[in-house]
């Protein structure tokens, strides 16, 4: 195996990740739950693989963690949106995910901009947010697959999830504001 092949791993795994988006998309669209579920699932554990693989063996980079970012995002406002498209949850959950990513990279956009760029670091805020959307979107899944009831837990993560996007939107503003009036 060819030393710079390895080197490049945890980039390939989140890669592949990142490819599987529109499969995702597609299963959710087409109303294939247990394949839908399964595809959320083999990305989650792609997700902490490559993350282990560049810990452990010391292969971490920008462009993998631009990558491994990208890639999270990409599938989670992808399921967001599809399963809004498809009646399984509110519209505006999968807008306030969508906008509050937007809103971010317009913010660090446009500080590069006015040539005031920011470090990009995630908030523990922001950590419990992505936390809380991955688990959300894994019970919405889970249950449809296996035709479980949603009870009043649905009503109930629907809410934690919005709540926790917005919080975690407040304190990247106010983290923006507080740079840029520096």
């Amino acid at each position: 195996m060819s030393t710079k092949w390895f080197a490049f791993l945890p980039n390939l795994i989140s890669l592949a990740r990142l490819a599987l988006v529109p499969v995702s998309v597609d299963m959710i669209a087409t109303r294939r739950w247990p394949e839908a579920l399964a595809i959320f699932v083999v990305a989650g554990v792609s997700d902490a693989l490559d993350g282990w693989v560049a810990r452990r063996f010391d292969l971490r980079s920008e462009l993998g963690a631009y990558l491994d970012a990208v890639a999270d995002k990409a599938l989670l406002i992808c399921d967001f949106v599809t399963l809004a498209i498809v009646g399984v949850l509110p519209m505006a959950l999968a807008l306030l995910v969508v906008t509050r990513d937007l809103m971010i990279i317009g913010a660090v956009v446009l500080s590069w901009l006015l040539d005031r760029p920011m470090e990009i670091r995630p908030l523990w805020i922001s950590k419990a947010n992505t936390f809380t959307q991955i688990g959300f979107i894994a019970l919405v899944l889970a249950s449809l697959a296996f035709a479980w009831r949603t009870g009043p837990w649905l009503l109930a993560g629907q809410w934690l999830v919005a709540a926790l996007t917005l919080a975690s939107l407040a304190a990247y503003f106010r983290r923006w504001v507080t740079h840029m009036s520096a």
